[in-house]
């Protein structure tokens, strides 16, 4: 009897103080402990593992690309504006040479006005001789010489004859002449002042779309800014790291693509230059005269303007426009050049990459025209300029290639 009772106690025992396994457990492996938890993810935790990364890495290219695009439109926006100001430069230049003009017209048709006046009064006296005499002053003359007494004076009244037919002659034709001229001169003094009043339209017209322009450019420049940080916030985001890092890592990239964009430019120029050399010496440009003394005092007026704004239209002193640094920095060095980039490379000579040296200006266009010039730069030697860049952006000195191999060179 006890036999049995005495397993049966055992086995009591072992459950309450856990010396076995749990009722339902599956007993362990002899050695073998078993896991509370499978340590190991199974294949859908791996697939989803995956997938969630390949999602981040996709939205990380994304964003990427729209922080690319974003960027390129700051750039496109800015250089549209600058476009705009050069435009209207453009207009306000022609304006001052239509109404130099037409003042140039207007001087001519005076004189000319006043020409015709005198020969009129020639005319009319030669009208009112020849009404008191009865008779033409030739044939008044003619009496004179058959009347006259002697040899002598009939030479001395056929010359009279002479005399008073030639004057007549070009009396009426001085009056015919000068009155043709002041009707020309007047055409053409009006006509000059109708393209004035055209000219003057179309710098209203320039001077509204500048505005309008740089209005949304500022615009824009607000709104992609809040769109760069938007999407380097969900950069970080989807990297799990930090908005300023990945601020100094954008900015890192935009660096290198830059720098590589600038060595590619100077390469294209290096590679253009050599074969400009190898060509005929007939094809090769003719260098203008160089003046040390006059480059140097361009480079160090451009020079103490570094920092100051970029001003729509700006001759300083508080600010300046591309083509009105260029100008005015030559203008202290004794030439003088228009405000407007188009006409300062056509009052320059042309000069090639491989003869540029500083003092010498440098353009850009996006036709390849140089009629279509929109930007001008100082150039200062060892590929580096000095340039108001755009609105929104101070003067400053920059690498030759930062927007890329310059489409001229131009020597005041």
């Amino acid at each position: 009897m006890a036999r049995r009772i005495l397993p049966t106690l055992l086995l009591t025992l072992s459950g309450l103080f856990g010396l076995l396994p749990a009722a339902g457990a599956a007993p362990a492996a002899p050695g073998i402990a078993a896991p509370a938890d499978d340590p190991y993810p199974t294949a859908d935790d791996i697939a989803a593992a995956q997938a969630e990364e390949s999602a981040r890495a996709a939205d990380t290219t994304a964003i990427e690309a729209r922080l690319t695009a974003a960027q390129a439109d700051l750039e496109r926006a800015g250089r549209e504006a600058e476009q705009a100001v050069e435009s209207y430069n453009g207009a306000q230049a022609r304006l001052t040479r239509v109404r130099a003009e037409a003042a140039r017209a207007g001087a001519v048709a005076a004189v000319a006005a006043a020409a015709r006046v005198a020969a009129a009064e020639r005319a009319a006296e030669l009208a009112a001789e020849t009404y008191r005499q009865g008779a033409s002053a030739q044939l008044s003359a003619l009496d004179a010489l058959l009347g006259a007494d002697g040899p002598r004076a009939i030479g001395a009244q056929a010359a009279a004859i002479g005399m008073v037919g030639a004057r007549t002659r070009e009396i009426l034709d001085t009056a015919t002449a000068t009155a043709a001229e002041a009707a020309r001169t007047a055409e053409a003094a009006g006509a000059a002042e109708a393209e004035a009043v055209r000219a003057a339209d179309a710098v209203r017209l320039a001077k509204e779309q500048a505005e309008a322009r740089l209005a949304a450019q500022q615009t824009q420049v607000t709104e992609i800014a809040a769109r760069r940080e938007q999407l380097l916030a969900a950069l970080a985001a989807a990297r799990n790291s930090t908005l300023d890092l990945e601020r100094q890592r954008r900015e890192a990239l935009e660096a290198i693509a830059a720098a590589q964009a600038e060595e590619a430019a100077r390469a294209a120029a290096a590679a253009e230059a050599a074969a400009a050399a190898a060509r005929p010496s007939a094809d090769a440009a003719v260098e203008s005269p160089w003046s040390a003394g006059g480059a140097e005092a361009a480079i160090a007026f451009a020079r103490s303007k570094i920092g100051l704004p970029y001003i729509w239209g700006g001759e300083g002193p508080a600010g300046y426009d591309c083509s009105g640094l260029t100008m005015m920095a030559w203008r202290r060095a004794g030439k003088s050049l228009t405000h407007f980039a188009a006409d300062q490379y056509a009052e320059s000579t042309p000069v090639s990459y491989a003869q540029l040296r500083p003092g010498d200006l440098v353009f850009w266009t996006d036709t390849g025209r140089a009629r279509d010039i929109h930007h001008v730069a100082l150039y200062i030697g060892d590929d580096q300029m000095i340039e108001a860049p755009r609105p929104g952006m101070a003067i400053k000195q920059a690498s030759l290639w930062i927007m890329g191999r310059p489409d001229f060179y131009g020597r005041p």
